[in-house]
């Protein structure tokens, strides 16, 4: 079991989202809201992946394209309209994680998340915590430290 799960339960629910071909997921503890991306500004010399800031209900909230954070090509044009920002709870900020659409929660019992492998679904490693298995698919839990830092 991977050490950044909350030990005083014995599960953790994930709120799930693609991200291209992944299927990702990310503890619901930590999200603070999701909507449609709205007008964001963009920051000059801020890296690739980092699309920019918005201004959410007066709070500035930096929005990374985690596609691009974790090497992934660009969704379909199609898919922009499913395009949703997810604004999470990150190291006494917010912080958006614009992906490509929104899937269901899934409680997973901490005894069957493994660690993650080497390279996930073409992704290195470093940016998941561990990978719970459903009977549909595969869900990489994103490490947030990694993927932010």
């Amino acid at each position: 079991m991977p050490s950044r799960f909350e030990r005083s339960q014995s599960y953790v629910d994930l709120a799930t989202f693609n991200v291209g071909n992944a299927c990702c997921g990310i503890n619901i503890l930590r999200v603070q809201e999701i909507n449609k991306l709205t007008e964001v500004t963009r920051v000059p010399l801020a890296p690739d992946y980092v699309k920019g800031i918005l201004n959410l209900r007066g709070q500035i909230i930096t929005v990374i394209d985690v596609g691009k954070r974790l090497g992934l090509p660009s969704g379909e044009v199609d898919d922009a309209r499913k395009q949703r920002n997810i604004i999470v709870h990150f190291e006494n900020e917010s912080i958006g994680l614009l992906v490509d659409n929104i899937g269901d929660v899934f409680r997973a019992e901490n005894e069957n998340i493994e660690k993650p492998p080497a390279n996930a679904v073409g992704i290195q490693g470093q940016f998941f915590e561990g990978v719970f298995k459903t009977e549909q698919q595969l869900i990489s839990i994103l490490n947030l430290a990694e993927v932010l830092g």
